[in-house]
């Protein structure tokens, strides 16, 4: 059935927007898989038979007692490694439908094969405990139920790259060596996947135009093979150079997934120095370690967490410090040291006793940061980070502008999270919800999305964007425009939101901590700290339930302040207070 006219301009748009390299090898992609490119490259292949990993393993490095348990206490509980979901195991990979059945994004996770170095930390802390034996048989039976190229765990190279990456690290630290022959032609099956669609890696322009030749390269050292090594490297070069700013901000303007590059280089930078491998150019080994300082400063030191901004699917990639996807410390202290040769403020992380890493000076502390996609600031214990442009790849969320404000652990105003790229019917809604401006801190004039969808993973009309001083500023394809300026504090923090153009009405939207908030007349207030709202025209000022996402797959309620005003309005400043006498200041102001 034809795209009807709406849905095609906006598709239309949506791909002037985009230009024209990702779009050349999208439609290149899509050429060699009509003339059934990738079908035959994954034509004629064996089932390789273990022993995948080494016998030898060196031993433990000293961890406190309760890293030791956690390890063990892990690996006795592992959930069930053959996973397919709704989807046929036994279907071609490359002809499945994603979608229809359900939600992929869960499958994936569960078959990249985390649980093997997990069984490998095992088996060092306890030889005789049988961890080894059983990660050789988990590997054989989830082989044996994901016959090469079929099913749904086939149907990704960024996963037969992930998967790629967790058996090189497992055999790493088991002591590494030559492969053995069952492993050797494992990591044969995951280049040829790879390799099978590069095109549509490199037409994203996202995490999976670094994860793809990262996993290359992993295989390619493995292998001993100069010709892989030479592709990926080439590949993987391109894509730093590319997607990750000298500042080191990220093409996917999203916490979640900055993890996961940074996760994904790192444990290639860990690889590579074992096996004695070439450096990146300078200016790769440059950005990269600007990723690392990128994500370090927005984790919070007591739990881990970070920001929900952008697109979050709750990936723990390599994951040796057990601290699972809600807390980012052990992957920010393993990329500073290996990325950055610094800290980031966690010298016991049990991750870096595993793989051998040498303690290494802090990170200094910046009271402010600029870079691409974001800007951030820090007074004493309340840290602000502002959604900012240029766009110079495609949005996932309408969140430009978009602020979180943390007082230590409190994520007072926040991003409500992702839900699911593919929820239940019942959960449709949350499609559109949780990407859409409603669902993120800013000002929606008129009640209107200022980007449409285009397509599940698709905006159009992206708005303008500039920086301030101070903050940023968009426009959108109405012609209305929106100046944020962030004037930060130790016990107070000022934001100024002026506005212009032919809006008829607008709505300004504070997503709060779920909490004992209260109306005070020109805001809300709690026991750690208050906001006060101010215009120059009347504000109709409500608290109101809305939504988060705190985890992917979950939904929840949570408190929304929300402020709104008829034109003419020319701004709103709003005023948050921490731990000050609230009580008044709300009625006063």
């Amino acid at each position: 059935m034809s795209l009807q006219a709406p849905r095609l301009l906006l598709r239309l748009d949506a791909a002037r927007r985009l230009g024209t390299r990702p779009l050349f090898w999208l439609a290149w992609h899509r050429l060699l898989t009509a003339g059934g490119a990738p079908r035959r490259a994954l034509r004629g292949h064996g089932v390789p038979d273990g022993p995948f990993l080494p016998l030898a393993a060196p031993p433990a490095p000293a961890l406190p007692g309760a890293a030791r348990q956690a390890v063990l206490e892990r690996a006795r509980s592992l959930p069930p490694v053959v996973v397919h979901g709704p989807f046929d195991p036994g279907a071609g990979a490359l002809r499945l439908d994603l979608f229809g059945p359900g939600d992929i994004r869960p499958v994936w996770e569960a078959n990249r094969l985390a649980w093997l170095p997990l069984l490998v930390q095992a088996h060092r802390l306890e030889p005789g405990g049988g961890h080894l034996a059983r990660a050789e048989a988990e590997l054989a039976a989830w082989l044996a139920a994901n016959p090469p190229f079929r099913g749904p765990n086939w149907a990704c190279g960024q996963e037969a790259a992930l998967r790629a990456l967790h058996l090189a690290l497992a055999h790493g630290l088991l002591g590494g060596g030559p492969a053995s022959p069952g492993l050797a032609g494992l990591l044969r099956l995951h280049a040829r996947r790879i390799e099978a669609t590069r095109a549509y890696a490199v037409a994203q322009d996202n995490n999976h135009s670094v994860s793809e030749p990262a996993g290359l390269l992993a295989c390619a050292w493995l292998l001993g093979d100069e010709a892989l090594a030479r592709s990926g490297r080439e590949g993987l070069v391109r894509a730093i150079g590319r997607l990750v700013a000298a500042d080191g901000g990220f093409a996917q303007v999203s916490t979640g997934y900055h993890r996961l590059l940074v996760d994904v280089l790192s444990v290639l930078e860990w690889l590579r120095r074992r096996h004695g491998a070439a450096p990146l150019p300078a200016s790769c080994q440059a950005r990269a370690a600007s990723a690392a300082r990128w994500l370090a400063r927005l984790v919070e030191p007591e739990t881990g967490a970070l920001p929900r901004l952008g697109h979050q699917d709750g990936s723990a990639f390599a994951d040796l410090s057990l601290c699972g996807p809600h807390d980012a410390r052990g992957s920010v202290e393993r990329a500073a040291r290996l990325l950055a040769g610094a800290s980031a403020g966690v010298p016991g992380d049990p991750g870096c006793a595993w793989l051998g890493l040498a303690p290494a000076p802090a990170l200094p502390a910046e009271a402010e940061w600029l870079a691409q996609g974001t800007r951030g600031w820090r007074r004493g214990n309340a840290r602000a980070l502002l959604r900012t442009g240029p766009l110079r790849f495609r949005p996932g969320q309408a969140d430009l502008l978009h602020l979180d404000l943390w007082h230590g652990p409190l994520n007072l105003l926040r991003d409500t999270g992702t839900g699911a790229y593919n929820p239940l019917p019942a959960e449709a809604w949350w499609a559109g919800y949780f990407t859409g401006a409603t669902a993120h801190n800013l000002i929606l004039f008129d009640e209107a999305e200022p980007m449409p969808r285009a397509g599940r993973f698709l905006l159009s009309r992206w708005v303008r964007t500039g920086l301030l001083p101070d903050g940023a500023f968009t426009r959108d394809s109405r012609g209305n425009r929106h100046a944020r300026r962030v004037m930060p504090g130790e016990a107070e923090w000022t934001v100024e939101d002026a506005v212009e153009g032919p809006f008829r009405s607008l709505a300004l939207r504070w997503h709060l901590a779920p909490g004992p908030w209260r109306l005070t007349g020109r805001g809300v207030a709690r026991p750690e700290a208050c906001i006060v709202l101010h215009s120059d025209a009347e504000l109709a000022i409500s608290l109101e339930p809305g939504w988060e996402s705190p985890a992917y797959g979950v939904a929840r309620p949570v408190p929304v302040l929300v402020a709104r005003a008829a034109a003419p309005v020319r701004g709103i400043t709003t005023r948050i207070r921490f731990r000050t006498d609230c009580a008044g200041a709300g009625v006063a102001a």
